[in-house]
């Protein structure tokens, strides 16, 4: 017998999506972005300047920060002050690799982005959504630039989203939570450009392998996903309302 979905989805359809932006007052871009029932909150923040080894070069530069918080789990976790875990550095380092892929840093000029994404519930995929959700954040926070009139045009270079997939029982499912992630033999999370091209694929067999065109109707899964996240980005973007 196959799986059976938790929520009832398709193998191949995403929880549902959605971007609330200008979620907080003060930073230049904020977005708080709910995958099912997992919900981070994105912000970016501007800063004149950039690190000394990119003093002088013409290049801005993005950076990123990524926690838990306490309540975001059934059983409280302790916040991280000083020491972070391998995981939360291992986490807001792949935020900052995605979303440097999106932004024209030569473009951006001096100027250095802090991406901060702070996961309010957690039930999987909450790196993924930081990166699709920051996504967002980032565009509205370069769209002040450009409306105040520091910078002449939007140094977007493309689009960037993220899912995860995996296979569970053989078979593959796209964006995962939290009680299908522990099922999993194999789980990935994969991030992509507006181009199709990948940013980075994460992947690792939970117990014994996987074939090759297991790994391809993953990433075509993912593919799917992705389009399909980029258009509730884009759709997001337009809304007037925000």
């Amino acid at each position: 017998m196959s799986w059976q979905r938790p929520d009832g989805r398709s193998p191949d359809q995403l929880r549902p999506v959605q971007f609330q932006r200008n979620f907080t007052k003060y930073s230049a871009g904020s977005v708080l972005a709910c995958c099912g029932d997992t919900q981070v909150i994105c912000t970016v923040s501007v800063q004149s300047g950039v690190p000394r080894w990119l003093a002088d070069s013409g290049q801005g530069w993005l950076t990123a920060e990524y926690r838990m918080m306490p309540g975001a789990t059934p059983d409280r976790q302790s916040r991280e002050t000083f020491k972070l875990s391998g995981r939360t550095q291992e986490i807001q380092r792949l935020i900052g690799r995605s979303l440097r892929a999106a932004v024209d840093l030569r473009g951006l000029g001096e100027r250095t982005l802090t991406i901060d994404a702070d996961v309010l519930q957690a039930d999987a995929g909450t790196r993924t959504t930081a990166i699709t959700g920051c996504y967002v954040a980032l565009v509205d926070a370069l769209q002040s630039l450009v409306a105040a009139g520091e910078l002449a045009t939007l140094p977007i270079a493309s689009p960037v989203a993220a899912v995860s997939v995996g296979l569970i029982e053989g078979a593959a499912y796209l964006d995962l939570n939290y009680p299908e992630d522990v099922a999993a033999d194999v789980d990935f999370n994969v991030v992509m450009n507006g181009e199709g091209n990948l940013i980075e694929v994460q992947g690792t067999a939970e117990s014994g392998s996987y074939s090759r065109s297991q790994l391809n109707a993953l990433l075509d899964l993912a593919e799917k996903g992705i389009g399909e996240l980029m258009a509730a980005q884009a759709a997001a973007l337009t809304d007037s309302n925000d």
